[in-house]
């Protein structure tokens, strides 16, 4: 089955890919791994992608690399290029040399011979930049990895990053965003949108806070409440819908049962009014 997911332009890469994706953090284990659950997770990734949810977010440092070898179970039943893996190298591992040894280690515990996005998980400020961009353009031009992207980086170490490459340009930074977490508004999602840089939005859901105050009476839940009567839609699709209404933002919400897979896929194919989501917009500010 197949429900109506949208797919966004990567960039400027040309790359379409689910604007409502899959993150993985906390999926087979926190800080260390946690087999307990690795069947459903294997089988949750997989409907995720027989959703047409074809984009499934990483990193190696989510539960020590459990999680990338579940997504490399996960879609080994799938021809390659029908899913869009994106990894991220962490934050102590940015030195030139390491760089390359942890893409390899992801490399092998997904299974594949590349990834589409790899990103830099934090920025180091104890490591050059230019030493770990330098380190990323080589993995892209050995086709280890397909676009190169950022994570939690400001708009002045995103100018940086792009400094330091000669042949290709960053193609996402992910950072977080959502109706609870707004600050990238100031500064980073307008210069992203200038410059075509996709913004991938983790924890749309502020990691459960908007749920937990939907059962609250708020006046901003409520006129969540009363929006996504409207339009037929849950509250929570409502909220992914206001997250992915912008050309260049994406998101990779968190799921671990079917239901839940549905419903954020159920945020896509069609869009809030701009009155709906300009009033979200103030009501949540």
């Amino acid at each position: 089955m197949k429900l109506p997911v949208e797919y966004k332009q990567l960039g400027k890469t040309g790359e379409k890919i689910a604007a409502v994706g899959l993150g993985t953090w906390r999926l087979g284990g926190s800080q260390s791994p946690d087999y307990a659950h690795d069947l459903e997770i294997v089988e949750t990734i997989r409907y995720a992608v027989e959703l047409g949810m074809n984009h499934i977010d990483t990193a190696e440092m989510y539960a020590s690399g459990h999680a990338e070898e579940l997504v490399g179970r996960a879609i080994k039943v799938f021809p390659r290029d029908e899913v869009f893996i994106a990894t991220k190298v962490w934050y102590t591992n940015l030195r030139y040399d390491d760089v390359l040894q942890a893409c390899e280690r992801s490399l092998k515990r997904l299974g594949v011979k590349y990834v589409d996005l790899y990103m830099i998980h934090w920025p180091n400020e104890k490591i050059p930049l230019s030493e770990t961009m330098k380190a990323m353009e080589k993995l892209y031009k050995d086709g280890k990895i397909r676009y190169i992207g950022v994570s939690n980086f400001s708009t002045r170490l995103v100018e940086e990053a792009q400094s330091n490459l000669s042949t290709t340009e960053i193609a996402a930074n992910q950072v977080e965003y959502g109706l609870h977490n707004r600050s990238i508004e100031a500064d980073l999602l307008p210069y992203c949108e200038r410059n075509g840089i996709t913004v991938t939005a983790y924890s749309p859901l502020g990691q459960g806070r908007i749920a937990m105050e939907l059962k609250a009476k708020t006046k901003r839940t409520e006129t969540l409440w009363e929006i996504a009567n409207r339009y037929g839609k849950t509250p929570i699709q409502v909220a992914l819908n206001w997250v992915i209404w912008r050309e260049n933002v994406i998101t990779i919400p968190k799921a671990s049962r079917r239901e839940h897979l549905e419903e954020n896929a159920g945020a896509c194919g069609w869009r809030l009014l701009p009155r709906d989501y300009q009033l979200l917009s103030d009501v949540w500010r």
